[in-house]
């Protein structure tokens, strides 16, 4: 469902008019009266949205997002999960959350990633890619200050990263030798040592690793022109430092068709690349083409997923 008063209700009213005769077909967990506004309800999925009933304790007010309504939200992410690992449901895509909103209703996790890590015990194994035809990109540290993540990087947790995307890009994405470009932190990737040496202390160690384990992975580059139109077709996976360095070029080329994806996971998560857009919800305005393209992707990544049964 994701936040009740963001654009949650629109997006997905209109993810099922533009997927009701092809599909994937889709059930939300949300309250009835809630979508009804949007789209018809039907058990079919032709006819109208299936809808898994999660109650909000009061009417959503779009644009105002209301604490009172955070144990729903969270409660559908809940549900959706164990239905998946029932093996009723093949993915949980997520509406846009407010984070601060659920936080402030005691939500201890700092996104969605975290959360859906606890709830399949993957936590510490969850890494975020975000996805589109003209990029993907996975930041080694998240959801954390620009202070706190260039604290956090450490050579393991690059290793780590680009491991899990390596493994993905095979069994989800179908790709039989990933190529891996590993993103420096600093201007001009250091300038050996001039401007920084994490490129030399902790970057280049972790290429050391990843090559010696037969990853094809080269690096590091400098961030201002890994993400050019020239530079693009080299790689399949630009694996980044920190949360800005892998989001900003992605949105900046392909916001509507971007997808995030959850690797190192048991079950198969997507989400739309984009937040709850508080400040058009109930406008009409909304655009619903990344929600669209995450469920695409999670029914195709389901499908190679079930045609390799063994991999997790």
């Amino acid at each position: 469902m994701g936040d009740p008063a963001s654009i949650s209700a629109e997006i997905t009213a209109a993810a099922w008019r533009a997927l009701r005769h092809t599909g994937p077909a889709f059930t939300i967990l949300a309250d009835p009266d809630w979508i009804a506004p949007h789209a018809p309800i039907a058990a079919n999925f032709a006819d109208g949205i299936p809808v898994i009933p999660i109650p909000l304790a009061r009417p959503a007010t779009p644009g105002q997002p209301d604490t009172a309504n955070a144990p729903a939200t969270i409660a559908s992410i809940e549900r959706a999960v164990r239905l998946v690992q029932s093996g009723v449901a093949g993915a949980v895509v997520t509406n846009p959350i407010a984070k601060s909103v659920l936080q402030a209703a005691g939500f201890p996790h700092p996104g969605h990633t975290e959360f859906l890590a606890a709830l399949t015990g993957a936590a510490g194994r969850e890494i975020m890619m975000l996805a589109s035809p003209e990029l993907r990109v996975v930041p080694v540290t998240i959801h954390v200050s620009l202070r706190r993540a260039l604290e956090m990087l450490t050579t393991d947790s690059i290793v780590r990263a680009a491991r899990t995307a390596h493994d993905a890009l095979m069994t989800d994405f179908g790709i039989p030798r990933p190529r891996l470009a590993i993103a420096g932190l600093n201007p001009h990737a250091g300038e050996q040592g001039r401007m920084g040496s994490e490129e030399e202390t902790l970057i280049q160690p972790a290429i050391d690793i990843l090559r010696r384990e037969g990853i094809d992975a080269s690096g590091p580059y400098p961030p201002d022109t890994l993400f050019t139109q020239a530079a693009r077709p080299g790689y399949d996976v630009a694996i980044c430092m920190y949360h800005d360095q892998a989001l900003i070029p992605l949105k900046t080329l392909d916001m509507w068709n971007g997808v995030n994806v959850t690797l190192g996971l048991p079950i198969v998560r997507t989400s739309p690349d984009h937040g709850t857009a508080f400040n058009i919800a109930g406008q009409g305005r909304a655009d619903a083409a990344s929600l669209v393209a995450a469920l695409r992707m999670a029914h195709e990544i389901g499908l190679r997923r079930a045609a390799q049964p063994s991999i997790v």
